[in-house]
């Protein structure tokens, strides 16, 4: 496939990025700075500001889909606001290339751990981390009332860290899927680009959330 992918010097991005290029898809990066990715085959890099949704339809049309996994990063003070800034014109931008799919990677906060609660609003949840949490979480409520997309917004688990690519992992939807002896379930990165580009090849959660974990 032909895929746009954001953020791909990120956390997230960074794993998604080899894996969609180890299974022979042609991806186009959309990057502020080119010059922090190596070229390499079956890779385009595209300068783009991803906050102007002008420049981001540029470079996504004509592709298969876009997969965003863009943060403006866990310590940048702004980052409510910028997340739904750069999120809303990566929505704006895609809607405009008229490319069909998007898939979102968001964040844990908004998976629900009892009815009506949500782990962003429950006591214990990281005062560092609210902010984008809370951010996600608005995004996702505007993706879900967007009908004219195949978009696909997926929740990482609480424990989302480096490690091995198993290729394994569940799969499930609002809630936050169980750990095991007391502990929250997590996943590697690896695994998480997994689940990701396997949700693009073969689309399971068409208009809707789905959450990861091993």
């Amino acid at each position: 496939m032909n895929i746009a992918l954001i953020g791909a010097t990120g956390f997230v991005g960074s794993a998604i990025l080899p894996e969609l290029l180890g299974r022979g898809h042609q991806v186009t990066v959309l990057a502020r700075n080119p010059a922090k990715l190596a070229a390499q085959p079956g890779l385009s890099i595209v300068k783009a500001d991803v906050m102007d949704a002008a420049q981001v339809a540029q470079a996504v049309a004509g592709h298969e889909a876009v997969i965003s996994a863009y943060n403006p990063g866990w310590s940048e003070p702004q980052i409510h606001d910028l997340f739904l800034q750069g999120s809303q014109a990566i929505l704006d931008g895609v809607k405009q290339s008229s490319v069909k799919r998007l898939l979102v990677v968001g964040g844990a906060g908004s998976l629900y751990v009892a009815p009506g609660v949500q782990l962003v609003d429950t006591p214990g949840f990281p005062a560092e981390y609210k902010q984008g949490a809370l951010a996600a979480r608005e995004f996702l409520t505007r993706l879900q009332a967007e009908s004219s997309l195949d978009w696909s917004f997926v929740s990482p688990p609480i424990a989302l860290a480096p490690g091995e690519r198993t290729g394994q992992y569940r799969l499930g939807a609002d809630d936050l899927l169980p750990g095991q002896d007391d502990q929250p379930a997590g996943i590697s990165v690896a695994d998480l680009a997994v689940a990701i580009v396997d949700e693009i090849e073969q689309p399971r959660h068409l208009q809707r959330r789905f959450t990861v974990a091993r």
